[in-house]
């Protein structure tokens, strides 16, 4: 790059050509148009033409305390004015603080240590290569309906149609697919089927674990909630009977709670709405909100006593960033300081009750779907046989065009397949809130009126 370039003050059009020409973008053909943001403040991000967008789904679903937090901003300026960075190797105050808050959020009475990745992916990749150490086995199931990242083990765990190019080369040895619970898509309604479809998938699940031999079997790897694919609330006794066939056939249970943790539930971490501890989870996004990249394996006190004499395997230059765990630091002790799991339970009822007069009042809603600050809706065709708009992996330019109608009214979302996801920042007020969920409704007509058989 010229040094022209390197100091000149683009304009928002320089800046869109730019990244058209040089940038490859992910999950995107090249070249396509894009949207250039010049600035960030709380809920709300600014295009260079002065128009603001409410960020209503936290970007993806890591701006848990909104944007430019002057407490996480502040706490990297602090330390980049000491130290940046540290190799893995040496202790230093931000890594080791954060391991100890985290650990002590867990429960230090199960939990005991967390290994440092760079994000999501890293997270996940790591945990797996974890558990096959401690168990010696090497199947790794996971769910169809999941995302766990886009590195290489990551992407063989995910089960959605982003692996596909991972397995060009054909499908990983050792990782097992397994179908988890969709109420709405798989027929059944929530609140009164959850007990039949509980008892239905766990046979299946438990079917194709002895059909896969327990014994090769290192660990059942799930979102505690799903998130990209839809916010899929499992049926009720769901996470505990998985839980419960983990101990019967000594399989580790890692959940991924990258997309859910970090109150987005409501609770510090989303496992914790349900009556399991799994023996590792993994974490990213929310943990520094996406100021500084970072993520990390929380293992129990059993799973890290077997690497006090055993070698772990597992080693990354930027494990526990400096300047990372800095900011992860400012924004964990925001979260239980200013009480935001507390925030996200009153914002829930605000945010629940308007999705489900959606469900109610629109054809083109099937079914909506909230815990906390964590929510999501089906989009169907048509609402008497549940005909989806967009089905998997098929294209549909109906989703984009609601994506762009919400965009145009300065409410910025997305979504994957047939559903739109609303996850906004957890900080946001309840008059942020109802300012921006009636343009929700507005869409929703439009697309009843023109897209709904």
């Amino acid at each position: 790059m010229s040094e022209s370039l390197a100091t000149k003050e683009l304009t928002g059009e320089e800046v869109a050509e730019l990244h058209r020409e040089y940038v490859m973008q992910s999950w995107h053909k090249q070249g396509e148009p894009v949207m250039p943001v010049k600035s960030a403040k709380g809920i709300y991000v600014y295009d260079y033409d002065g128009n603001k967008y409410a960020d209503m789904s936290s970007l993806l679903v890591c701006s848990n305390l909104g944007h430019e937090l002057p407490e996480i901003v502040d706490a990297i300026k602090d330390q980049a004015s000491k130290m940046c960075f540290m190799a893995p190797a040496y202790a230093s105050e931000p890594k080791s603080k954060l391991a100890k808050m985290i650990v002590d959020l867990a429960g230090n009475d199960f939990y005991q240590r967390v290994f440092f990745t760079n994000g999501g992916a890293d997270s996940n990749e790591n945990a797996i290569k974890m558990a096959r150490m401690v168990t010696g086995r090497q199947k790794i199931f996971s769910c169809y309906r999941s995302y766990h990242g886009s590195t290489l083990g990551a992407s063989f765990a995910s089960g959605d149609w982003r692996r596909f190019a991972t397995e060009a080369g054909g499908a990983a040895p050792s990782f097992v697919h397994f179908m988890n619970p969709n109420m709405y898509e798989d027929g059944f309604n929530r609140g009164e089927d959850d007990e039949k479809v509980t008892a239905l998938y766990l046979k299946r699940l438990e079917d194709q674990l002895i059909y896969e031999n327990p014994d090769d079997v290192a660990a059942i790897l799930m979102e505690s909630i799903v998130g990209a694919n839809g916010v899929i609330l499992p049926p009720k006794g769901y996470m505990e009977g998985v839980r419960a066939l983990c101990d019967k056939y000594g399989i580790l249970m890692i959940c991924d709670e990258v997309m859910a943790g970090w109150c987005r539930t409501g609770k510090m971490f989303a496992w914790q709405n349900f009556d399991i501890k799994p023996d590792i989870f993994t974490f990213a996004k929310g943990v520094t909100c996406g100021y500084v990249p970072l993520g990390g394996v929380v293992v129990s006190k059993q799973i890290s006593d077997y690497f006090t004499d055993h070698v772990l395997q597992c080693g990354l230059t930027y494990s526990g960033h400096t300047l990372a765990c800095a900011a992860g630091v400012a924004a964990v002790n925001y979260y239980v300081e200013h009480d935001i799991a507390g925030h996200v339970k009153e914002m829930e009822g605000i945010l629940k009750p308007f999705l489900e007069e959606m469900e109610a009042k629109h054809k083109c809603v099937g079914e909506s779907r909230c815990i906390g600050l964590f929510s999501a809706m089906t989009i169907v065709k048509n609402k008497e046989t549940r005909e989806l708009m967009s089905p998997y992996h098929t294209a549909n330019p109906v989703m984009g065009k609601i994506m762009g109608a919400l965009k145009d009214k300065g409410f910025l979302t997305f979504g994957r397949e047939t559903n739109v996801n609303i996850c906004p920042p957890l900080t946001i007020t309840a008059e942020e809130l109802k300012a921006e969920l009636p343009k929700v409704d507005e869409v929703l007509t439009w697309v009843d009126e023109n897209f709904c058989d």
